[in-house]
Order: structure tokens, then C-alpha cells, then sequence
């Protein structure tokens, strides 16, 4: 900063520069300006199903309504035999591909398409942002009725089968009885596991690519990780930011950790190597090493085009995710008994309700909540059986061996549970690709090709 440079001019050796710390600086005076950022203008062109009944959550919070942001492509047929359901990762929107009402490429435009892996020549294709995200769906940005404010953190905690639940309520309004497939990569792969354990008779066929039965410690952590260094923010105010400076700092480290668990050190070998972006120029404690310029780059362009609350929220739904049938049970018995609760309260407000027990649940959490008590491993495995035993479905399970996020280890347990359990149509494939966990998003001939066979041929 100009002030410690002039404290120090007389000093042996001049200030280090930090432009990096300058920018920062500049966006931190920019948004105190305003105006908020607004995370609908983001993704444009989608649809919106809005669920007007109070929404149940697993540990016990219940949303007063919710809304459901789609995109479809394709064409439906006549008897709805042909929909595809494709679930997200964390932070992706319900655009996966281009289309009239909006013409921006999508996060998976080169997989859907005429003719392509998922092709719409023959499948209706939907898309859905999950809830707690920010891009249409109900999320913590989302003005709770209750209050006329937005939720921020007295929004319910979330687990995967609850957003799966929520897309089969956008099912059953579109009239869709039952899926030709369910497809997803990384929690989108959770996702889709999730679907065909908990609607078996709803779902046709299965693809789970770059995920996990069980989230194990390794993810946890770097999840963990992510999280504190985003709520380390001065700015986060324990969620409450909204009419305030959004904590943009703590959203890049947070994504910069991410980042390095998406990719993988070959590729990066290969794409910067050890090259510096001004080799002749003194090194440099903000952005020097190609890499770092890269991480830098991509972690500014995430900062405020998503929810800060949504990536806490969305990722510990990830982390507690468990498809094991003593998890399973326990989290239906725990929603049971908030419902329950909701339906006693005669004449009150759904939103009264809402408040009771997600303050319950927030500040006094069930130490077992979404927790196995099982610790042996044959005791998890036969568990974890248990809780696919109605997983008849064909299924894909593709995993990618340079995934540092979900290794091939955590596929190959999928794969292995639904043999367990009894299905005979299981593929696993194992790819030998340099993009780490990303390698659903880029190779195209290898992961587009196992789906396209998976969903056409006849099984």
C-alpha cells in the first residue's frame, strides 16, 4: 500500500509491490459502492417450477415453497418414455446447452445435442439447478415470505436426497412417471445414484460418473477447507451479507482450493510447466508462476458469480452424503418426525413451523444425523448393499484415474455395491485421462462415448 511504501522509503530495500492486493482493494471500494450482485442475471432463458406446499428437508427445516429452475431440450414423445434427467455439480446451473432463450454455450454443450453423447434426436433432455443453489432455485439468496429478507443462514440444511426429491417434484408437475435415464458427474453422480436408490420403479437407467457412494474423508476435508477459508471472511458476517460487501475474498481462496482438486498435476506439468508470467522480471508474492496466474484468474472470475452461502450450504450436502440404508432410514425417520411437527401446528403458518425446526436443528444438531454407526468395513459395505438393493437399473459407473477429488477407488466401490446387491447390467469404466475430476467436462470421445453406449444400446 502507498502508506507502508512511504513508512518505509528510507529503508535498505524498497517495499514489495502488491498489485494483487490492489485489486482486491479496488473491488472491496467497488462493492461497497453497490449495487449487489444479482445471480438470476447470471444464467437467463430458464423455466420455473414453483412448488407451492411446505418442503420437508431431511434434518429437519422446512421451506414454506420452492422454486425449481429448468432448461429441456429435445422432444418429448408421446407416452414421456424418453426423458433424461442430468444432474449438476456443485455450482453448475440448470444450463448444460445453448438454446433459443439463451444462446450462451452451456457447461456441458459438446455432450447434448443432435447426434451427440446425450442425443436430442431421441431423449428429452431436462436440467435443473439444485436447490440451495442461486441460479433460479430456491437457495439462501431466496427472500424467505416469512420475513420478506432473504434466507442467508436460517436457510434448512440440505442433503443430496432432498434436492433429488425436489427434482421428482418437478417430475410429477411435468407428468414425467418415470426417467429413460438418470445422468450426473461429481455430486450431479450422487445425485443419480441417489435417484435410482430412492425411486427404483422411477428411473430407467443410471449413469454416475466421477463420484461416490459415501463421501470419504480426503473431500471432506478439502471441502472443509473451502468453507472456512470463505466464512474466515470479514465480510461474511455469518451469512447476513447480502445488504452489505459480499465476502468476495474468502469466495477466491475458496475457489483457488477448489481448482486444485479439479484438475491434475500432469496436465499442469504439461500446460505451465514451472514458466513465469515475466521470467525477467524479480519473482513475485502475488501471481508470478504461470499457475498461480491461472488459479488467480479463475478463481476471480467465480468470486461473485455465485452465492457464498450457496457454495457452504451445496458443499455439506455433498459431505454428508451416505447412500448406506441405516443413513438412509435415519434421515426419512428425522423428516418424518418434522413433518410431524409441522403438521400439529393447526392454523400456523407453515413458516412459523419452518422457524421452530430449523432453529432445532440448526443449533442443537442430532449427533447422528446423516451419520452411520457402523465403523468395521464389511459392517459399511453391507450397509452401503443395503441401501442399493433396489438399484436394478443398468448403470454406468465411469471414473477417471487421475481424479484426486472422488479416485477411482470410490467408483469402483459403487460398481462393486450394486453387483453386491444383486444387478447384473453394471459397466465400470476406468479412464486413463490427465484432467483430474474435470475430465467429465473436456473429453468428449471418451466419456461421451461411454454414455452415448450406455443409453442406446440395447442392455
Amino acid at each position: 500500500m502507498r502508506r507502508t511504501k512511504a513508512l518505509r522509503s528510507g529503508g535498505a530495500n524498497p517495499p514489495m509491490e502488491f498489485p494483487c492486493i490492489d485489486r482486491i482493494e479496488t473491488r472491496q471500494r467497488d462493492l461497497m459502492a453497490g449495487p449487489e450482485p444479482t445471480y438470476e442475471k447470471v444464467v437467463t432463458g430458464y423455466e420455473l417450477f414453483t412448488h407451492t406446499k411446505p418442503f420437508v428437508c431431511d434434518h429437519g427445516g422446512v421451506l414454506p415453497s420452492l422454486d425449481i429452475a429448468y432448461e429441456t431440450w429435445g422432444m418429448l414423445n408421446a407416452d414421456k418414455s424418453n426423458v433424461i434427467l442430468i444432474h449438476t455439480g456443485l455450482s453448475a446451473s440448470s444450463h448444460a446447452h445453448s438454446h433459443a432463450k439463451n444462446t450462451n454455450p452451456g457447461w456441458w454443450e459438446k455432450f447434448i445435442g443432435s447426434g451427440k453423447a446425450i442425443d436430442t434426436n431421441k431423449f428429452f433432455v431436462i436440467c435443473t439447478n439444485v436447490i440451495g443453489g442461486c441460479y433460479g432455485s430456491t437457495g439462501p439468496w431466496s427472500v424467505d415470505p416469512a420475513t420478506g429478507s432473504r434466507y442467508a443462514t436460517t436457510f434448512p440444511l440440505l442433503t443430496v436426497n432432498d434436492i433429488v426429491r425436489a427434482q421428482f417434484l418437478l417430475l410429477d408437475h411435468l407428468e414425467v412417471d418415470r426417467l429413460y435415464a438418470s445422468v450426473g458427474a461429481s455430486m450431479g453422480g450422487m445425485q443419480s445414484l441417489c435417484a435410482a436408490a430412492l425411486h427404483p420403479h422411477r428411473v430407467g437407467r443410471v449413469v454416475s460418473i466421477s463420484a461416490c457412494a459415501r463421501s470419504h474423508p480426503y473431500s471432506i476435508a478439502l471441502r472443509f477447507a473451502q468453507r472456512q477459508a470463505l466464512m474466515a471472511d470479514p465480510n461474511f458476517n455469518r451469512g447476513f451479507y447480502y445488504d452489505g460487501v459480499l465476502p468476495h475474498i474468502g469466495m477466491k481462496l475458496a475457489r483457488q482450493v477448489a481448482t486444485v482438486t479439479y484438475r491434475s498435476g500432469p496436465e499442469w506439468e504439461l500446460r505451465f510447466g514451472r514458466r513465469r508470467r515475466a521470467p525477467d522480471q524479480p519473482p513475485a508474492l502475488c501471481p508470478d508462476f504461470l499457475i498461480e496466474t491461472y488459479l488467480d484468474h479463475q478463481s476471480e472470475r467465480f468470486c461473485l458469480q455465485y452465492d457464498a452461502n450457496s457454495l457452504l450450504y451445496v458443499s455439506k450436502a455433498m459431505d454428508m452424503f451416505d447412500i448406506s440404508k441405516s443413513v438412509t432410514d435415519r434421515l426419512a425417520a428425522q423428516r418424518q418426525r418434522a413433518q410431524a411437527q409441522l403438521d400439529s401446528h393447526t392454523g400456523a403458518s407453515s413458516t412459523a413451523a419452518n422457524g421452530t425446526v430449523c432453529m432445532n436443528v440448526n443449533e442443537q444438531p442430532e449427533s447422528a444425523a446423516g451419520q452411520s454407526g457402523i465403523e468395521t468395513g464389511d459392517e459399511i459395505a453391507e450397509d452401503l448393499v443395503a441401501g442399493v438393493k433396489d438399484a436394478m437399473q443398468p448403470a454406468l459407473i465411469l471414473g477417471v484415474q487421475s481424479d484426486i477429488l472422488f479416485p477411482v477407488k470410490q467408483q469402483k466401490e459403487i460398481a462393486d455395491i450394486l453387483r453386491r446387491a444383486g444387478n447384473t447390467r453394471v459397466t465400470y469404466y476406468e479412464l486413463d485421462a490427465m484432467y483430474g475430476h474435470d475430465t467429465f467436462l473436456i473429453d468428449v470421445i471418451n466419456v461421451g462415448a461411454a454414455i452415448k453406449g450406455h443409453l442406446e444400446n440395447n442392455i
